[in-house]
């Protein structure tokens, strides 16, 4: 098997250095939660100014995620670019990119992701109700007005609930782009194990398949059409301290729509404290996770270790042949089997 070495492991190293060790053509998803480069948290990021709980809150005055900077931007497209080339080469021909990103940085990441030979086949809206509001007031602006108090009072009745262009986000966008198909879609499919969507996957009351989801009940007709699992308390699990833990149940959920093969490998370059490593384990699939920071490494590998320890409840289960009345009706005696196979773990 290609990448012996890497499958099913989680990895502490610089993305951009253990990529190329991967080979071409060998990887069939690649998820990611890449860093969105907000508040100069960009790919020279340490993980000590991360995890510094002002950093977390206030930068430069300034409640993290608000900094307004066109150069983040750039920065961001410029480092995600030279990401989604070696992400391009390693998927096999037909091979699906989930990655999530901010609404403000959407467009660079989809652009650097077109760039570097993807095609961009649609995108994703994760939909939620709670976060924080990231509108600014400007009090404290008219405060430092050298002008008369009375006419501060009246400016500021004029301009009250008016704030700084920067509303609630309700919403996190995935890109989803697929390496072109070695020919038709069918070619690639038996050629390579990917390229399709599995359609036979439901979301909400039994609905197809689609690009809107929530895990939070919002309402009867949003949760019918787009309702996946509400996480667990023990997913994430009580000693993981990472800020921005994904759902289990997204990853299952695109790994399903995208991943056909037996064998095929999730990989996921920018990994944390492992979420798509364990969709991919608990769906009987191979996956790859790579990350910097060893703390989240160790955790990822508790989370997985989680599942080993976990009895085989399908193993216990017993199966009880229903009650015939032998009087009603004459048979031969056969020997009766029931195909069972156990799931992959």
């Amino acid at each position: 098997m290609k990448n012996s070495k890497d499958i099913n492991k989680i990895i502490c190293a610089d993305t951009l250095k253990l990529l190329p060790q991967i080979e071409g053509n060998s990887i069939d998803v690649v998820i990611t939660d890449p860093p969105y480069f907000l508040d100069k948290l960009d790919n020279n990021w340490n993980h000590e100014e991360v995890s510094n709980q002002n950093n977390q809150y206030i930068i430069k005055s300034l409640p993290a995620g608000m900094k307004f900077d066109r150069e983040q931007g750039k920065r961001f497209y410029t480092w995600y670019l030279d990401i989604s080339k070696e992400i391009f080469r390693i998927l096999k021909p037909g091979g699906f990119f989930f990655s999530f990103s901010s609404p403000r940085l959407y467009h660079r990441m989809a652009s650097a992701i077109d760039d570097a030979g993807f095609e961009i086949r649609d995108a994703f809206m994760w939909l939620y109700t709670q976060n924080q509001a990231k509108a600014m007031g400007i009090d404290h602006f008219i405060k430092k007005m050298d002008i008369d108090e009375k006419v501060k009072e009246k400016i500021r009745k004029k301009l009250n609930g008016w704030k700084t262009p920067q509303i609630k986000s309700c919403f996190e966008p995935i890109a989803m782009a697929q390496k072109p198909a070695d020919h038709t879609y069918l070619n690639n499919m038996l050629k390579y194990g990917v390229g399709l969507f599995n359609t036979n996957v439901r979301i909400g009351d039994n609905m197809y398949p689609a690009n809107v989801f929530t895990i939070e009940s919002i309402n009867e007709l949003i949760d019918k059409a787009f309702l996946l699992p509400k996480p667990t308390k023990k997913e994430k699990g009580e000693y993981n301290d990472h800020k921005t833990v994904k759902p289990l149940a997204i990853c299952e959920y695109l790994i399903k729509l995208s991943a056909f093969a037996k064998n095929a490998v999730i990989l996921d370059p920018f990994i944390g404290s492992g979420t798509t490593a364990v969709a991919a384990k608990k769906l009987g699939k191979n996956y790859i996770g790579i990350d910097t920071n060893d703390k989240y490494v160790k955790i990822a590998k508790k989370r997985l270790k989680k599942l080993d320890d976990k009895p085989d409840l399908f193993r216990k289960l017993k199966i009880k042949a229903p009650k015939r009345n032998f009087n009603s009706y004459k048979f031969s005696c056969k020997k009766f089997i029931i195909p069972f196979s156990q799931p992959s773990t």
